[in-house]
Formats: structure tokens, sequence, C-alpha cells
């Protein structure tokens, strides 16, 4: 992985480039004070202070030339106002000029870094740590640091193919991560399994050995602090099980364990941090495939916490394993539950690939972590737990079915889904349903796996739980 320590290092006075920044509505009057050389530069690369966009100013000498970067605000810098610079610059040391804080836009010159290149042969030729940004704000270079290695994890775990990224090598990387930090790590698989968490069991029976389904667990921190419980959807490929998706719907579903990409980097997050919580983090493992033994439409399932499920689609079995997996969280009684799935299409029709759906079953919850989206450039957006669906999940031959017979409000029932096996604990609960997913290119942000709504979710709990 990337040491991103190396690309931001505290403003000492030492050598290095220049970057003036522009807007908008101050680029004619920055423009008109600008030597007849500059002006002449910045025509010939066509530069008009545009937001993401960027050009070079010449110097007498052929080496001391600097950078102009249009943002949207000159005096208040943003989280991605300085990706494209990041992504473009040539190698070498840069600060910004002026008065404006650098710190909210550190996190983004470090995300522009990130490359994927594990099945290339030929490597990215420029250096990942060949552009430094010094920057004043020297508190924030640490926790800006954090932020970008936990999202690298979660764009290298998305983006591997689901036959290197299966249940054993989730397993793997909660291992890494407990071992680094003393942590506890619990893996259920086998007859244990299906005895005790019998949904998991069944959505991943029909997967070749070597993907065997398994629970893991991880719990780190001191007992007597608050406990928090993190969940993620680890479905390392979803074929959609007999009720098969479709081959243009099934080339991204090494995707659809995005939801534990997300809890393995917020718990990564909590415990460099070291907030004060016990920490608990959930990953139900498991690939969706297609055999004899595949749990089947029709089928009636027993889960965790008693109730039963009749199967409507195999398609929409994410709900499934978080089912037992949200019933395992509530019996150690922790305050606050957050889980993350990349779990419906219709959460996308809604709201689109780059806004995750949040439904929570707390009011001031839902304002924290809306709130701390909107302050980090993460945003989320709360959808209605709305009980006036819940009909749409009955069975008349079990507790509840899995999916209902209509494609209306698929994310509400989904999460009304979830909400059943919350009921009975005291948890402020939260549940994410993300993309983790860029289907276009922005500045800092490439095609592939991404993080969203880890930083809000993060943000909301190191506000809830400060480290004393």
């Amino acid at each position: 992985m990337t040491d991103y320590s190396d690309l931001i290092l505290p403003d000492n006075g030492q050598d290095a480039r220049s970057i003036h920044l522009v807007d908008a509505k101050g680029y004619d009057a920055w423009l008109s004070a600008r030597p007849e050389r500059d002006r002449a530069a910045l025509a010939a690369q066509k530069f008009a202070g545009k937001a993401a966009s960027f050009a070079i100013l010449p110097a007498e000498r052929a080496d001391d030339w600097a950078a102009v970067a249009g943002v949207a605000d000159a005096g208040t810098l943003s989280t991605w106002c300085l990706a494209k610079l990041a992504e473009g610059l040539p190698q070498g040391s840069y600060r910004v000029e002026g008065e404006a804080e650098t710190g909210p836009a550190l996190f983004g010159w470090l995300a522009a870094h990130y490359r994927f290149d594990r099945y290339r042969t030929k490597k990215d030729d420029a250096p990942v740590g060949a552009r430094v940004l010094l920057t004043k704000d020297i508190a924030r270079i640490e926790p800006a640091v954090r932020l970008a290695r936990a999202t690298h994890l979660v764009r290298d775990l998305v983006n591997t193919p689901a036959a290197d990224m299966g249940p054993a090598e989730l397993e793997a990387a909660a291992d890494s991560l407990a071992r680094a930090h003393d942590a506890t790590l619990v893996v259920t698989q086998g007859d244990t399994l299906e005895q005790h968490y019998p949904m998991i069991h069944a959505v991943g029976r029909a997967a070749a050995r070597s993907h065997a389904p398994r629970l893991i667990e991880l719990t780190w921190g001191n007992p007597a602090h608050p406990r928090v419980a993190i969940i993620g959807k680890g479905v390392c490929f979803d074929s959609g099980g007999l009720d098969i998706k479709p081959s243009s719907a099934m080339r991204l579903m090494k995707k659809d364990m995005g939801g534990a990409a997300h809890a393995l980097a917020l718990a990564q997050l909590i415990i460099e941090s070291r907030l004060p919580v016990r920490l608990h983090m959930l990953i139900p493992a498991v690939e969706n495939a297609i055999a004899g033994n595949a749990f089947r439409p029709g089928d009636v399932l027993a889960t965790r916490n008693g109730m039963t499920v009749e199967i409507g689609n195999t398609d929409a079995e994410g709900r499934l394993v978080l089912g037992d997996a949200i019933t395992k969280a509530c019996e150690d009684a922790p305050e606050l539950i957050l889980d993350f799935a990349t779990l419906t299409g219709a959460a996308r029709v809604a709201l689109g690939p780059d806004l995750p759906a949040l439904f929570a079953n707390d009011d001031a919850l839902a304002g924290e972590l809306a709130q701390a989206g909107e302050a980090i450039d993460d945003p989320v957006w709360r959808l209605p737990l709305w009980d006036g669906y819940e009909d749409m999940l009955k069975s008349d031959i079990a507790d509840i079915a899995n999916a209902g017979d209509s494609g209306f409000a698929g994310a509400i029932t989904a999460a009304l889904f979830l909400k059943k096996f919350v009921n009975g604990s005291d948890a402020h609960w939260a549940h994410f349903d993300t993309f983790a997913w860029r289907s276009a290119a922005k500045p800092g942000r490439p095609k592939g796996g991404d993080a969203l709504g880890l930083r809000a979710a993060f943000a909301m709990i190191e506000a809830r739980y400060p480290r004393v």
C-alpha cells in the first residue's frame, strides 16, 4: 500500500513550487495583475480559471515555474479542489500560496495518488510519491493520512476480482488488521456456522470449498467502553443464485462485498485513532453461487433470532446474511450499530451512484450522519424507514419474506427486513445502502471501487466518542 505519510509534509520553508489558487469571480482581477508572459502562457493553455483545471506559469529560469489552479472558492478550500493537481502535476514538492487553509484539501490530494495496478505487467512509470504537498496545517496531516489509507483499503478490496477476493481473503484482511493492533479475531464456519447462523450458511453453501461461507468477527478496545458494532455485507460474488442475474448485471458483482470493505476500513480508522469504544466488527462472508445444493426460491430458512424467512428471490441474499450478523451484534448490547451493504439497485435508481441511501431508527443519529457527511464532502441521504411498507414482506407460510412481489420501494423494504433483526435491541442503528463503485472518474476518484459513506460514518463516531 502507498505510504501516504510521504505525500504531505509540514511546511518548514523548504524549497517547493508555488500553487496559486483562483476562482471564477476573482480570476479577471488576478489575471490583469500578472505579467504579460503569464497572460500569454495561460491563453496558450486555454486556462480560464474554471474549477478542477490547472496550468503552468513559466519563469525567467526554466526550472522555476509555478502552477495556477482553478477552484470553486479561493478563500475556502474543499476536499477535492487540489485533486486534479495531485493527478497531473510533474514530480516535485508544492505549497499553496495565500491565506486559505489547506487542511480540508489534504485528503483529496492523497486520494488522487491511488493506483490499482496489481494485474498490470507494466506499472505506472511515475512514482506515486512524486508529488508532495507542504502544509502549515500540521495537526491535520495524520488524520488525512489515516482516511487515505482506509479509502485505499476499500478501493483495493473492491477492485480485486472475486477469484482473488473470496471469503478466505476477507478473513485474511481482517486477520491482518487484528494482528497489527492486538485485536481478537473469531471465524465461524462449517457445521457450527450452519447451526448458529443458518442464513449465512444457506446463502454460501453452494460455493466451492475454497470459497466456503463464514462469519468473521473482530473485537478490539476496552470492554468497559461503549460498545459499537460495525457490520459489512461480504458477498464476494453474486451470481443471483438460482434467480440468476443477466450477464450485464453480473459484470460488477465482484463489488458486492463493498459493505465488508467499508466495515474493515471503518474498523481500521477507529482502531488507529484509538477511539474509546469497544469495537465489534462482523462480516458475513459468502459467495452466492449456483449448484445442486443452492438455496431455492420458495425455501423457508431458519434464522439466528428464531424467525423463519421464505425466499421470494435468491438474488435478495445480502439482507439474509446481514440478518444473522445483526442478530449476533445485538446479543452483546451495543449502543450503536452501523451496517454497510451494496444492497439494492433501487437505492441507485433513487439517488444515483454517488449518494448512499441512509436508513436509521433514530432521528438524532441520522441527523449526525447527514451533518458529518456534508461537513466532510462525503454526503449521504436519508430515506424513510416507513413501516407502512411492511406488508410487502408478508409471507403466506413463514414469519417474513425476503423480497416483495413488486418492484416498488425496494431499498425501503430491504431496510425494513434488516430492522426486524434490530428489533428488541436498544441500539441506535443506521444502515448504509452504498454503491461502493464509481462508473466515471472524477478528480481524486478514479473509476472503480470507492468508499462512499465511510468518512461520514467515521466523523460521526469520532464526534460521539472523542479521544480524551
